[in-house]
């Protein structure tokens, strides 16, 4: 079992309470649920069913949240970061196959 300091230091974590997590980000526990219908982000959920967030899940909602400041609706938002976020994999992949075969 990892160590406090261990799991601090772990991007998936789920450190951070709704309120905090609203806090850090700058918005507010609805636009946070709202991230969670839309299917951005998952968090965790507390035995007592609290929503926690990660580091990772909270630089999400911030980039949800600099789109939607600028005139994005949410929806589209959420789905233009998990676009985004698909192709920077599909392209780190690629990048790893040519390495791979021009060994």
């Amino acid at each position: 079992m990892a160590q406090p300091d261990d799991m601090f230091g772990d991007e998936d974590y789920p450190a951070y309470t709704m309120g905090r997590a609203a806090e850090i980000v700058g918005t507010t526990p609805d636009f946070l649920r709202r991230l969670d219908e839309a299917k951005l982000i998952a968090p965790h959920r507390s035995a007592g069913g609290h929503r926690r967030y990660s580091r990772y899940q909270l630089r999400l909602a911030a980039r949800a949240r600099k789109l939607v400041d600028q005139g994005t609706p949410l929806e589209a938002a959420c789905r233009i970061i998990i676009l985004e976020d698909q192709l920077e994999e599909a392209l780190r992949r690629n990048e790893q196959h040519q390495q791979t075969h021009q060994q």
